[in-house]
């Protein structure tokens, strides 16, 4: 007889199914759960070509001098940014999900620390804004095709905005009415900073490959 029973929906081979081979290969590179990480990637691409892509790992300590690691991996595809974030937290934590990232795995790691994996998926016509900072060293000795000391790459896509108010003024130096405030809102939906320092040479060269491709995509080319 024909076994009936519902079994669910079928999950692909591995997490990594369907994910370019050098994508997996920088997920695992970066040592924070990559096979939680590339699950949820594979998720958010549901099948799509990843043209580019970003791994950017970063471990920073809280207040308690706690070790809190921290990945983010940018995928470019044909018609959106795939934006992925995972990191620790502790079950003394009340963090809730970020808006805009309605795809959350947890993978609980020695019952108090679990890890939180979240996408958004951006169209690339969403994209309002590709910022990037270069910092160069000696530049007087800079030559054409070198590389900065560090990158720092922003991306927009009108989800979160930073306010930045100082007290306005006038031209007359004597007055001293009250004129309120001036300021200014700007994007700020994403900010890495990546430094040769700390990351090495090549992460700042696939900061950049990204940055290039991603500008590209946004001026529909």
């Amino acid at each position: 007889m024909r076994d009936t029973r519902h079994r669910g929906p079928r999950r692909p081979d591995g997490p990594a199914d369907g994910l370019p081979a050098d994508l997996v290969r920088d997920v695992e590179r970066a040592g924070y759960y990559p096979a939680v990480v590339a699950d949820v990637v594979r998720v958010a691409l549901a099948g799509e070509e990843a043209l580019e892509h970003f791994v950017h790992p970063e471990t920073t300590f809280d207040e308690g001098d706690q070790v809190r690691r921290h990945v983010t991996v940018l995928v470019l595809t044909p018609t959106r940014l795939i934006v992925a974030h995972a990191d620790d937290h502790s079950e003394r934590d009340d963090r809730a999900t970020p808006p805009g990232h309605p795809e959350t795995v947890r993978a609980v790691d020695a019952g108090a620390t679990y890890a939180m994996a979240s996408t958004e998926a951006v169209p690339i016509d969403r994209v309002t804004g590709v910022v990037v900072t270069h910092v160069v060293d000696r530049p007087e000795r800079y030559r054409p095709g070198g590389l900065p000391r560090e990158v720092t790459l922003g991306v927009a896509w009108g989800i979160a905005s930073r306010v930045d108010l100082e007290p306005a003024g006038c031209a007359d130096p004597e007055c001293d009415a009250d004129h309120g405030y001036t300021g200014s809102v700007t994007g700020d939906d994403l900010s890495l900073r990546v430094s040769a320092d700390a990351e090495g040479h090549d992460a700042v060269d696939g900061a950049l490959r990204f940055a290039r491709a991603l500008s590209a995509a946004t001026s529909g080319r």
